[in-house]
């Protein structure tokens, strides 16, 4: 469930904390946008109301009278794992031009190989020439789990590349940005699948989707590559490798692991035709905060649920 909106002698009495860690321009902006003084985060939480800003909520502040918290990360698993959610407080997300980044990150992998990039890579570290055939990826279908801000982003870039965009939700519903969605675990689900040239996750950690890509949906599959941006705890490695070495998996381009970083001896780094990045694809700016709580703090103070409040309850 969402959080309580802070009414409005509440908004206007609570003090505004900000975790060390918050760059100081950001904190200057915050000031200007609630018209009071931002505190650094002690170890003690203020007597009264408050909201705090950062990436991770300690025990001292989660234990006091906590009226909101905002990420400064669009994704709150670890906020939500790390114990009970203050009852009563509200809680709210970073997401910014992230979209926007990560639907970059997406295209880019496919448009590299469509154009036999890793190939013309390792012909260049042999020296060696030999022509290699290109692709469009006009035309082709891409599959995208998690239809919300960041999976709309990805649909939409590949969209206007004239790639089909297919998205899978919890429930059937429209999106923006997709040309049919489709229910998890749904028939059409697998016939989307069997056609599939990529499939991307963006989705987001909750007991729901732990392992979600496991032998049975990898099964499915006919040769996809498949991109990780979501999580990498939604993908059962085991069953990955295994799509991969029959065939069922063309490439991997892994965002995000279950274990990160992953040490020197981690098999992800041997997996066959696999990338591994830094999970870098998205990495939230010091703008997307500043923009993103000031629309949060418009629709607070106007005694609305922000667009970006998440439901503790389902974890997004």
């Amino acid at each position: 469930m969402t959080g309580a909106v802070p009414g409005p002698d509440v908004l206007a009495r609570a003090r505004v904390l900000a975790a060390p860690d918050v760059e100081a321009s950001v904190v200057r902006a915050l000031e200007g946008i609630t018209g009071r003084p931002v505190e650094r985060a002690s170890g003690t939480a203020p007597d009264g109301p408050f909201v705090y800003v950062g990436g991770a909520l300690p025990d001292a502040p989660r234990a006091g009278r906590l009226a909101w918290f905002h990420s400064v990360n669009a994704g709150t698993d670890a906020l939500l794992a790390a114990g009970p959610w203050p009852e009563g407080a509200l809680l709210t997300r970073t997401v910014g031009r992230m979209g926007e980044r990560i639907a970059q990150y997406v295209l880019g992998w496919m448009l590299a190989e469509c154009q036999s990039v890793p190939e013309h890579t390792a012909q260049h570290a042999r020296a060696e020439w030999q022509r290699l055939p290109s692709s469009l990826v006009a035309g082709q279908t891409a599959v995208v789990h998690g239809t919300g801000r960041i999976g709309s982003a990805v649909a939409a870039l590949l969209r206007a590349c004239s790639v089909r965009t297919v998205g899978v939700r919890r429930t059937p519903g429209d999106a923006p940005g997709f040309d049919r969605v489709v229910a998890a675990g749904s028939a059409q689900e697998a016939e989307e699948l069997a056609a599939a040239r990529w499939v991307v996750s963006t989705l987001p950690l909750t007991g729901a989707t732990e392992g979600f890509f496991g032998a049975e949906r990898f099964a499915a599959l006919r040769g996809a590559s498949f991109v990780n941006v979501g999580r990498g705890a939604s993908v059962d490695l085991d069953a990955l490798e295994a799509a991969l070495r029959d065939g069922r998996v063309r490439r991997a381009v892994l965002d995000v692991l279950p274990e990160e970083p992953p040490g020197p001896g981690d098999r992800v780094w041997r997996l066959p035709r696999t990338v591994v990045t830094s999970h870098s694809a998205g990495i939230t700016a010091d703008e997307d905060v500043v923009t993103d709580f000031e629309a949060c703090w418009e629709a607070v103070a106007r005694g609305r649920t922000p667009a970006l409040a998440v439901d503790t309850g389902r974890g997004y």
